[in-house]
């Protein structure tokens, strides 16, 4: 994986305004990464494809985060600043690709959720269906007294240990924020989503540099190519000049 250059992430914002975070996220993903087939990274674990984001977030905007929270209870702004370490989760990058367990009477066999998965329920309504398709999607057999049975002929208990050992397994792919309101001490939880999060700075700061691109081109006459070659302390620089100039 490398860190994308001005260029770089000009085009894989063009391309990826009409797409969904998840495949913006897998966009972002397939143009650091050009060693792995687009495929391997569909397929990849949530948390391992967050954890790759999560890298060239710090590489591309540095590993200091800033955010908006509301509160649930009183609806007060909160503020958050904190860095990428703190959201990092030291995880055995030898995750396997097929998981069991075993209780006294199933046998289930399982694989990580993917951006693949996320995709298949894009369009649903209800996040509990949602969850519930997803599962379904990672759940590979159950046995039952060594007998295959439907995958949907599992205990609920069976069912929880499982998505328990999912988390454990990719812990990356989930990661909360413990919050406390200022105003009326209220205390929960937010999960914070480095997909959704990164490209939401893309696109802030592609804006941004498209308007700079506008503003040196209108005084000075470069290229676009020209432009963003320059170093961001010299293009500050131009831009400063050129407005003392009007």
């Amino acid at each position: 994986m490398h860190a994308l250059s001005t260029s770089e992430l000009l085009n894989v914002w063009e391309r990826g305004l009409t797409l969904s975070r998840v495949q913006q996220a897998l966009l972002v993903l397939v143009v650091a990464c050009p060693e792995t087939s687009p495929e391997a990274l569909a397929q990849s674990s949530i948390g391992q494809r967050d954890s790759r984001l999560l890298t060239l977030r710090e590489w591309t905007f540095g590993n200091q985060l800033a955010a908006l929270a509301i509160c649930p209870q009183c609806g007060e702004r909160l503020e958050l600043a904190f860095a990428s370490g703190d959201i990092r989760v030291n995880a055995d990058d030898k995750r396997g690709d097929v998981y069991s367990l075993d209780s006294k009477d199933y046998q289930a066999s399982f694989r990580l959720p993917n951006s693949l998965d996320l995709m298949a329920v894009a369009d649903s309504q209800n996040i509990n269906v949602a969850r519930e398709e997803i599962f379904r999607r990672c759940l590979l057999s159950v046995q039952c007294h060594g007998q295959k049975q439907p995958t949907n002929h599992l205990p609920q208990e069976m069912v929880n240990a499982i998505v328990q050992q999912m988390a454990e397994a990719d812990p990356q792919a989930e990661v909360g924020l413990d919050l406390t309101c200022s105003t009326c001490n209220h205390a929960w939880q937010a999960i914070f989503d480095i997909a959704s999060f990164f490209w939401s700075e893309i696109n802030a700061w592609a804006r941004r540099t498209l308007k700079d691109v506008h503003a040196l081109a209108s005084a000075y006459g470069w290229s676009e190519a020209d432009i963003l070659a320059l170093s961001p302390y010299r293009r500050q620089c131009y831009l400063e000049m050129a407005g003392s100039r009007q």
